[in-house]
Protein backbone atom coordinates (compact mmCIF):
# COMPACT_ATOMS: atom_id res chain seq x y z
CA UNK A 1 0.00 0.00 0.00
CA UNK A 2 1.26 3.45 -0.90
CA UNK A 3 1.83 5.93 1.89
CA UNK A 4 -0.73 8.71 1.53
CA UNK A 5 0.84 11.94 0.35
CA UNK A 6 -2.41 13.90 0.69
CA UNK A 7 -5.26 14.05 3.18
CA UNK A 8 -8.94 14.87 2.83
CA UNK A 9 -12.01 14.36 4.94
CA UNK A 10 -14.00 12.88 2.04
CA UNK A 11 -12.99 11.45 -1.33
CA UNK A 12 -15.64 11.02 -4.02
CA UNK A 13 -14.75 8.59 -6.82
CA UNK A 14 -16.51 9.53 -10.04
CA UNK A 15 -18.00 12.75 -11.39
CA UNK A 16 -21.11 11.49 -13.11
CA UNK A 17 -24.66 12.16 -11.92
CA UNK A 18 -24.24 10.42 -8.55
CA UNK A 19 -20.79 11.76 -7.73
CA UNK A 20 -21.61 15.36 -8.58
CA UNK A 21 -24.86 15.21 -6.63
CA UNK A 22 -23.12 13.97 -3.48
CA UNK A 23 -20.26 16.46 -3.90
CA UNK A 24 -22.68 19.38 -4.25
CA UNK A 25 -24.55 18.42 -1.08
CA UNK A 26 -21.30 17.93 0.85
CA UNK A 27 -20.10 21.33 -0.26
CA UNK A 28 -23.36 22.88 0.92
CA UNK A 29 -22.83 21.14 4.25
CA UNK A 30 -19.59 23.04 4.72
CA UNK A 31 -16.82 20.96 3.14
CA UNK A 32 -14.36 22.88 0.98
CA UNK A 33 -13.78 21.35 -2.45
CA UNK A 34 -10.12 20.68 -3.14
CA UNK A 35 -9.25 20.53 0.55
CA UNK A 36 -11.80 18.72 2.75
CA UNK A 37 -13.53 17.26 -0.29
CA UNK A 38 -11.63 15.70 -3.19
CA UNK A 39 -13.42 14.44 -6.31
CA UNK A 40 -11.58 12.12 -8.71
CA UNK A 41 -12.81 11.31 -12.21
CA UNK A 42 -11.01 8.96 -14.58
CA UNK A 43 -12.67 10.38 -17.72
CA UNK A 44 -10.88 12.99 -19.80
CA UNK A 45 -13.80 15.42 -19.73
CA UNK A 46 -17.09 16.26 -18.06
CA UNK A 47 -20.37 14.42 -18.60
CA UNK A 48 -19.80 11.09 -16.87
CA UNK A 49 -20.58 8.12 -19.12
CA UNK A 50 -22.59 10.34 -21.45
CA UNK A 51 -19.42 11.80 -22.99
CA UNK A 52 -18.65 8.37 -24.49
CA UNK A 53 -22.04 7.66 -26.05
CA UNK A 54 -22.54 7.52 -29.80
CA UNK A 55 -22.97 10.63 -31.89
CA UNK A 56 -26.52 9.91 -33.11
CA UNK A 57 -28.00 9.60 -29.62
CA UNK A 58 -30.25 12.51 -28.69
CA UNK A 59 -31.77 13.39 -25.33
CA UNK A 60 -35.29 12.82 -26.59
CA UNK A 61 -34.42 9.29 -27.71
CA UNK A 62 -32.80 8.07 -24.51
CA UNK A 63 -33.60 7.73 -20.85
CA UNK A 64 -34.41 11.11 -19.42
CA UNK A 65 -31.44 12.88 -17.86
CA UNK A 66 -32.56 14.50 -14.63
CA UNK A 67 -31.19 17.84 -13.55
CA UNK A 68 -28.44 17.96 -10.96
CA UNK A 69 -29.21 19.71 -7.67
CA UNK A 70 -28.07 23.29 -8.04
CA UNK A 71 -28.64 23.44 -11.80
CA UNK A 72 -31.86 25.44 -11.60
CA UNK A 73 -30.18 28.30 -9.80
CA UNK A 74 -27.91 28.48 -12.84
CA UNK A 75 -30.89 28.63 -15.19
CA UNK A 76 -30.15 25.16 -16.63
CA UNK A 77 -32.69 22.40 -17.27
CA UNK A 78 -32.23 19.35 -19.46
CA UNK A 79 -35.88 19.59 -20.50
CA UNK A 80 -35.01 22.89 -22.22
CA UNK A 81 -31.85 21.59 -23.90
CA UNK A 82 -31.37 21.57 -27.67
CA UNK A 83 -32.45 18.10 -28.78
CA UNK A 84 -30.90 18.49 -32.21
CA UNK A 85 -27.43 18.23 -30.66
CA UNK A 86 -25.80 14.93 -29.64
CA UNK A 87 -26.77 14.05 -26.07
CA UNK A 88 -23.13 13.50 -25.18
CA UNK A 89 -22.29 17.11 -26.10
CA UNK A 90 -25.24 18.60 -24.20
CA UNK A 91 -24.60 16.65 -21.01
CA UNK A 92 -20.85 17.32 -21.12
CA UNK A 93 -21.49 21.06 -21.55
CA UNK A 94 -24.06 21.26 -18.74
CA UNK A 95 -21.88 19.26 -16.35
CA UNK A 96 -18.88 21.44 -17.18
CA UNK A 97 -20.86 24.58 -16.40
CA UNK A 98 -22.13 22.96 -13.21
CA UNK A 99 -18.64 22.04 -11.98
CA UNK A 100 -17.29 25.49 -12.81
CA UNK A 101 -20.20 27.39 -11.27
CA UNK A 102 -20.01 25.48 -7.98
CA UNK A 103 -16.19 25.30 -7.98
CA UNK A 104 -16.10 21.54 -7.31
CA UNK A 105 -12.48 21.28 -8.50
CA UNK A 106 -12.79 17.79 -9.97
CA UNK A 107 -9.40 16.20 -10.60
CA UNK A 108 -9.23 14.45 -13.98
CA UNK A 109 -8.19 12.32 -15.64
CA UNK A 110 -7.36 10.44 -12.44
CA UNK A 111 -8.12 6.75 -12.13
CA UNK A 112 -8.58 5.23 -8.69
CA UNK A 113 -6.62 1.98 -8.73
CA UNK A 114 -7.34 0.77 -5.19
CA UNK A 115 -9.06 1.65 -1.93
CA UNK A 116 -7.51 0.16 1.21
CA UNK A 117 -8.01 0.35 4.94
CA UNK A 118 -5.41 2.39 6.78
CA UNK A 119 -3.90 0.79 9.86
CA UNK A 120 -3.09 4.18 11.34
CA UNK A 121 -5.27 7.16 12.07
CA UNK A 122 -7.06 9.52 9.76
CA UNK A 123 -6.46 13.21 9.04
CA UNK A 124 -5.32 14.95 12.20
CA UNK A 125 -5.01 11.59 13.93
CA UNK A 126 -8.66 11.69 14.96
CA UNK A 127 -10.16 8.73 13.10
CA UNK A 128 -9.42 5.54 11.19
CA UNK A 129 -9.19 6.12 7.47
CA UNK A 130 -9.30 4.69 4.00
CA UNK A 131 -6.43 5.21 1.57
CA UNK A 132 -7.36 5.95 -2.05
CA UNK A 133 -4.58 5.09 -4.50
CA UNK A 134 -4.58 6.87 -7.85
CA UNK A 135 -2.89 7.18 -11.22
CA UNK A 136 -3.32 10.30 -13.34
CA UNK A 137 -3.24 10.70 -17.11
CA UNK A 138 0.52 11.13 -17.11
CA UNK A 139 1.01 7.89 -15.18
CA UNK A 140 1.87 9.59 -11.90
CA UNK A 141 0.72 7.58 -8.90
CA UNK A 142 -0.52 9.06 -5.66
CA UNK A 143 -2.58 8.34 -2.58
CA UNK A 144 -5.07 10.28 -0.49
CA UNK A 145 -6.07 9.33 3.04
CA UNK A 146 -9.69 10.11 3.87
CA UNK A 147 -12.09 9.47 6.72
CA UNK A 148 -14.89 8.63 4.28
CA UNK A 149 -14.96 7.45 0.67
CA UNK A 150 -18.00 7.80 -1.58
CA UNK A 151 -17.78 5.47 -4.55
CA UNK A 152 -19.71 6.73 -7.58
CA UNK A 153 -17.78 4.95 -10.32
CA UNK A 154 -20.87 3.85 -12.25
CA UNK A 155 -20.92 1.01 -14.76
CA UNK A 156 -19.59 2.28 -18.10
CA UNK A 157 -16.15 0.80 -17.48
CA UNK A 158 -17.49 -2.73 -17.03
CA UNK A 159 -19.75 -3.76 -19.92
CA UNK A 160 -21.17 -7.26 -19.56
CA UNK A 161 -20.83 -9.68 -22.45
CA UNK A 162 -22.23 -13.16 -21.76
CA UNK A 163 -20.26 -16.21 -22.73
CA UNK A 164 -21.74 -17.96 -25.75
CA UNK A 165 -20.22 -21.04 -27.35
CA UNK A 166 -18.10 -20.19 -30.36
CA UNK A 167 -17.64 -16.54 -29.47
CA UNK A 168 -13.88 -16.87 -29.93
CA UNK A 169 -14.34 -18.57 -33.31
CA UNK A 170 -16.32 -15.79 -34.95
CA UNK A 171 -14.19 -14.02 -37.57
CA UNK A 172 -16.37 -10.93 -37.87
CA UNK A 173 -16.40 -7.84 -35.71
CA UNK A 174 -17.66 -7.97 -32.12
CA UNK A 175 -18.27 -4.86 -30.01
CA UNK A 176 -20.18 -4.00 -26.86
CA UNK A 177 -22.19 -0.83 -26.27
CA UNK A 178 -19.09 1.17 -25.33
CA UNK A 179 -17.55 0.47 -28.74
CA UNK A 180 -20.48 1.66 -30.87
CA UNK A 181 -19.87 4.98 -32.61
CA UNK A 182 -21.95 5.30 -35.78
CA UNK A 183 -24.20 3.16 -37.96
CA UNK A 184 -22.12 4.02 -41.04
CA UNK A 185 -19.42 1.66 -39.75
CA UNK A 186 -21.79 -1.21 -40.58
CA UNK A 187 -22.97 -0.03 -44.00
CA UNK A 188 -23.85 -2.95 -46.25
CA UNK A 189 -23.19 -5.54 -43.53
CA UNK A 190 -25.27 -8.26 -41.94
CA UNK A 191 -25.48 -7.29 -38.26
CA UNK A 192 -26.66 -9.25 -35.24
CA UNK A 193 -27.73 -7.19 -32.22
CA UNK A 194 -27.95 -8.91 -28.82
CA UNK A 195 -29.74 -7.43 -25.82
CA UNK A 196 -33.19 -6.47 -24.62
CA UNK A 197 -32.69 -2.85 -23.55
CA UNK A 198 -32.94 0.64 -24.99
CA UNK A 199 -29.40 0.59 -26.40
CA UNK A 200 -30.15 -2.49 -28.52
CA UNK A 201 -33.30 -0.84 -29.85
CA UNK A 202 -31.40 2.37 -30.58
CA UNK A 203 -28.80 0.45 -32.58
CA UNK A 204 -31.47 -1.40 -34.58
CA UNK A 205 -33.24 1.85 -35.42
CA UNK A 206 -30.02 3.52 -36.54
CA UNK A 207 -28.89 0.52 -38.59
CA UNK A 208 -32.18 0.38 -40.47
CA UNK A 209 -31.49 1.30 -44.08
CA UNK A 210 -27.73 1.35 -43.47
CA UNK A 211 -26.87 -2.27 -42.73
CA UNK A 212 -27.76 -4.91 -45.33
CA UNK A 213 -29.71 -6.80 -42.67
CA UNK A 214 -30.26 -6.89 -38.93
CA UNK A 215 -31.38 -9.68 -36.61
CA UNK A 216 -32.26 -9.08 -32.97
CA UNK A 217 -31.73 -11.69 -30.25
CA UNK A 218 -32.61 -11.44 -26.56
CA UNK A 219 -32.00 -13.68 -23.58
CA UNK A 220 -35.54 -13.14 -22.29
CA UNK A 221 -38.81 -12.11 -23.93
CA UNK A 222 -39.17 -8.39 -24.57
CA UNK A 223 -41.96 -6.73 -22.61
CA UNK A 224 -43.33 -3.55 -24.17
CA UNK A 225 -44.85 -0.92 -21.91
CA UNK A 226 -47.72 1.07 -23.44
CA UNK A 227 -49.32 2.36 -20.23
CA UNK A 228 -47.45 5.10 -18.31
CA UNK A 229 -49.15 4.16 -15.03
CA UNK A 230 -48.12 0.54 -15.40
CA UNK A 231 -44.61 1.61 -16.34
CA UNK A 232 -44.31 3.69 -13.17
CA UNK A 233 -45.48 0.78 -11.04
CA UNK A 234 -43.07 -1.57 -12.76
CA UNK A 235 -40.22 0.89 -12.25
CA UNK A 236 -40.95 1.09 -8.53
CA UNK A 237 -40.99 -2.71 -8.31
CA UNK A 238 -37.71 -2.95 -10.23
CA UNK A 239 -36.02 -0.48 -7.87
CA UNK A 240 -37.31 -2.47 -4.90
CA UNK A 241 -35.78 -5.62 -6.43
CA UNK A 242 -32.47 -3.79 -6.76
CA UNK A 243 -32.66 -2.67 -3.14
CA UNK A 244 -33.37 -6.19 -1.88
CA UNK A 245 -30.45 -7.56 -3.89
CA UNK A 246 -28.09 -4.86 -2.57
CA UNK A 247 -29.13 -5.46 1.03
CA UNK A 248 -28.60 -9.21 0.58
CA UNK A 249 -25.25 -8.81 -1.17
CA UNK A 250 -26.51 -10.47 -4.35
CA UNK A 251 -25.62 -9.62 -7.93
CA UNK A 252 -27.90 -6.79 -8.99
CA UNK A 253 -30.76 -7.70 -11.36
CA UNK A 254 -31.49 -5.90 -14.60
CA UNK A 255 -33.68 -2.82 -14.30
CA UNK A 256 -35.08 -3.23 -17.81
CA UNK A 257 -36.22 -6.80 -17.16
CA UNK A 258 -38.45 -5.45 -14.40
CA UNK A 259 -39.79 -2.30 -16.06
CA UNK A 260 -40.38 -3.23 -19.66
CA UNK A 261 -39.54 -1.05 -22.65
CA UNK A 262 -41.60 2.12 -23.22
CA UNK A 263 -43.23 2.37 -26.64
CA UNK A 264 -42.33 5.81 -27.95
CA UNK A 265 -43.82 7.12 -31.21
CA UNK A 266 -40.58 6.23 -33.00
CA UNK A 267 -40.64 2.69 -31.64
CA UNK A 268 -44.34 2.34 -32.50
CA UNK A 269 -43.58 3.21 -36.11
CA UNK A 270 -40.72 0.68 -36.17
CA UNK A 271 -42.98 -2.01 -34.72
CA UNK A 272 -45.60 -1.29 -37.37
CA UNK A 273 -42.95 -1.75 -40.08
CA UNK A 274 -41.84 -5.05 -38.55
CA UNK A 275 -38.35 -3.78 -37.78
CA UNK A 276 -38.26 -4.70 -34.09
CA UNK A 277 -38.78 -8.44 -33.99
CA UNK A 278 -36.84 -10.03 -31.11
CA UNK A 279 -35.89 -13.68 -31.43
CA UNK A 280 -34.80 -16.18 -28.73
CA UNK A 281 -31.10 -16.12 -28.01
CA UNK A 282 -29.00 -18.11 -30.47
CA UNK A 283 -27.13 -21.13 -29.15
CA UNK A 284 -23.68 -20.52 -30.59
CA UNK A 285 -21.49 -18.60 -33.00
CA UNK A 286 -19.32 -20.05 -35.73
CA UNK A 287 -16.75 -18.47 -38.03
CA UNK A 288 -19.20 -16.44 -40.08
CA UNK A 289 -22.45 -16.16 -38.18
CA UNK A 290 -24.74 -17.49 -35.48
CA UNK A 291 -26.72 -20.69 -35.12
CA UNK A 292 -30.23 -20.46 -33.67
CA UNK A 293 -31.93 -22.91 -31.34
CA UNK A 294 -33.79 -24.49 -34.28
CA UNK A 295 -30.56 -24.96 -36.24
CA UNK A 296 -30.80 -22.01 -38.63
CA UNK A 297 -27.48 -20.52 -39.62
CA UNK A 298 -27.63 -16.71 -39.77
CA UNK A 299 -24.71 -15.09 -41.61
CA UNK A 300 -23.21 -12.11 -39.81
CA UNK A 301 -20.41 -9.65 -40.43
CA UNK A 302 -20.73 -8.11 -36.97
CA UNK A 303 -22.24 -8.81 -33.56
CA UNK A 304 -23.17 -5.93 -31.28
CA UNK A 305 -23.43 -7.00 -27.63
CA UNK A 306 -25.86 -4.53 -26.07
CA UNK A 307 -26.12 -6.75 -23.02
CA UNK A 308 -25.76 -4.25 -20.22
CA UNK A 309 -23.21 -3.39 -17.59
CA UNK A 310 -22.08 -4.36 -14.11
CA UNK A 311 -21.10 -2.00 -11.30
CA UNK A 312 -17.45 -1.02 -11.67
CA UNK A 313 -16.06 -1.94 -8.25
CA UNK A 314 -12.70 -3.48 -9.10
CA UNK A 315 -10.76 -0.83 -7.20
CA UNK A 316 -12.61 -1.83 -4.01
CA UNK A 317 -11.23 -5.39 -4.14
CA UNK A 318 -8.63 -4.77 -1.35
CA UNK A 319 -11.53 -4.18 1.07
CA UNK A 320 -12.81 -7.75 0.51
CA UNK A 321 -16.47 -6.75 0.41
CA UNK A 322 -17.78 -9.37 -2.03
CA UNK A 323 -20.17 -11.94 -0.63
CA UNK A 324 -20.49 -15.56 -1.74
CA UNK A 325 -23.60 -14.45 -3.64
CA UNK A 326 -21.42 -12.22 -5.82
CA UNK A 327 -22.48 -8.77 -4.62
CA UNK A 328 -21.76 -6.26 -1.87
CA UNK A 329 -24.06 -5.75 1.09
CA UNK A 330 -25.25 -2.14 0.82
CA UNK A 331 -28.03 -0.63 2.93
CA UNK A 332 -29.28 2.86 2.13
CA UNK A 333 -26.11 3.56 0.18
CA UNK A 334 -23.68 2.43 2.90
CA UNK A 335 -21.43 -0.62 2.90
CA UNK A 336 -22.28 -3.01 5.69
CA UNK A 337 -18.75 -4.42 5.93
CA UNK A 338 -16.97 -1.05 5.70
CA UNK A 339 -19.04 1.74 7.31
CA UNK A 340 -16.67 4.44 6.01
CA UNK A 341 -17.55 3.52 2.44
CA UNK A 342 -20.69 4.73 0.69
CA UNK A 343 -21.82 3.63 -2.76
CA UNK A 344 -23.71 6.31 -4.68
CA UNK A 345 -25.55 5.36 -7.86
CA UNK A 346 -25.46 1.69 -6.88
CA UNK A 347 -28.43 -0.67 -6.98
CA UNK A 348 -31.70 1.21 -6.42
CA UNK A 349 -29.89 4.51 -7.04
CA UNK A 350 -28.67 3.52 -10.51
CA UNK A 351 -31.07 5.72 -12.49
CA UNK A 352 -30.33 9.43 -12.83
CA UNK A 353 -33.27 10.37 -10.61
CA UNK A 354 -32.29 7.70 -8.09
CA UNK A 355 -28.72 8.99 -7.99
CA UNK A 356 -29.97 12.53 -7.51
CA UNK A 357 -32.22 11.71 -4.59
CA UNK A 358 -29.58 9.54 -2.96
CA UNK A 359 -27.00 12.33 -3.11
CA UNK A 360 -28.63 14.29 -0.32
CA UNK A 361 -29.23 11.23 1.84
CA UNK A 362 -25.68 9.94 1.47
CA UNK A 363 -24.23 13.39 2.17
CA UNK A 364 -26.17 13.58 5.44
CA UNK A 365 -24.80 10.19 6.49
CA UNK A 366 -21.27 11.21 5.55
CA UNK A 367 -21.53 14.35 7.65
CA UNK A 368 -22.77 12.25 10.58
CA UNK A 369 -19.67 10.05 10.32
CA UNK A 370 -17.43 13.11 10.24
CA UNK A 371 -19.24 14.59 13.22
CA UNK A 372 -18.69 11.40 15.20
CA UNK A 373 -14.97 11.68 14.45
CA UNK A 374 -14.97 15.35 15.37
CA UNK A 375 -17.64 16.31 17.96
CA UNK A 376 -17.19 19.98 17.10
CA UNK A 377 -18.54 19.33 13.60
CA UNK A 378 -22.34 19.45 13.42
CA UNK A 379 -24.06 16.51 11.67
CA UNK A 380 -26.79 18.86 10.42
CA UNK A 381 -25.70 18.86 6.84
CA UNK A 382 -27.68 19.21 3.64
Amino acid sequence: MRTADQQARVVVIGAGQAGLSVAWHLQRAGLTAGRDLVVFDRAPGTGGAWQFRWEALRLGLAHRVHDLPGMHEMGLRFDDADRSRPARDVVAEYYHRFEEHHDLRVRRPVAVTAVRRDDGRGPGGVAPALVVETRDGAGTVGAVRAEVVVNASGTWGTPFVPWVAGRDLFRGRQIDTTGYRDASEFAGQDVVVVGGGTSAIGFLLELDGVARSTRWYTRRPVVWSEEPALAVGAAVAAVEDQDRAARAGRTLPSIVSGTGLPVTPRIRRALARGLLQPEPMFTRLDADGVVTADGEHVPADAVIWATGFRADLRHLAPLHLRTEAGGIVVEDGRSDAEPRLFLAGYGPQASTIGANRAGRRIARQVMAVLAADDPERSPDGP
